[in-house]
């Protein structure tokens, strides 16, 4: 059987991306022996066992079964936290799709689903030409978008979805996180988004000082599981 690969976005930084990519590694080892997560580009890096490593790769490996090496879940590892043609350029690195994807291919050779999760927005540039959509547009791989629920979502998310598929790909469904617990009519506003994105909703996520990716339950269509 082929590796299951979904390519996980956002409506900006900050909604919660890692968590439900997290997420969704704990709901597909359900079904699945060998799940690996991806963080392609990670900018902003932390102290983690003698090594500087991202926090966002952190937890994606906590939720993987398939433990790989660095350049294969992280081939881009970059100090400051910034957008990546900018961390890459102040680290003095050129990040290309071709280094990214390379390992991505790897990692679905050797798994049975792979969960790549970009970075920031879906036009996040990762050098002056490209930016991380064409790595998704490279693999073909069906996204899932994470929405943060919050003051602006409703054309955050409706433009991104309009760009993943004026990219030729899938929209398999979305995410909404309650990144906001004061966000006035968020009732309204995911009812609104239920009616416009036109794909299915996965789930909703609670707000939580303490989220825990384990205990998110997603209703995956057969067809991603």
């Amino acid at each position: 059987m082929a590796c299951r690969t979904l390519f996980v976005t956002g409506t900006d930084t900050g909604v919660g991306k890692t968590l439900v990519s997290a997420s969704l590694l704990h709901n597909l080892a359900r079904h699945h022996a060998r799940v690996v997560g991806m963080k392609p580009v990670a900018a902003g890096l932390i102290e983690h066992q003698g090594a500087m490593v991202s926090e966002d790769v952190l937890a994606l490996r906590a939720a993987s079964t398939l433990k790989v090496p660095p350049e294969l879940d992280n081939p881009v590892a970059l100090p400051e936290p910034l957008s990546p043609h900018l961390a890459a350029r102040h680290a003095g690195r050129v990040v290309k799709v071709a280094d990214l994807l390379a390992p991505a291919l790897t990692l679905q050779q050797q798994s049975d689903a792979l969960v790549v999760e970009g970075a920031g927005g879906w036009r996040v540039p990762i050098n002056d030409d490209e930016t991380l959509a064409d790595l998704a547009r490279a693999l073909k791989a069906p996204v899932l978008l994470v929405v943060g629920l919050r003051l602006g979502c409703l054309n955050h998310a409706l433009l991104t979805a309009e760009a993943i598929r004026a990219d030729g790909l899938t929209l398999a469904g979305w995410v909404a996180n309650h990144v906001d617990p004061q966000m006035a009519c968020a009732d309204e506003n995911l009812a609104t988004l239920r009616e416009r994105l036109g794909a299915p909703l996965w789930g909703v996520v609670p707000w939580s000082a303490t989220p825990d990716a384990a205990r998110i339950a997603l209703d995956l269509p057969e067809r991603f599981r």
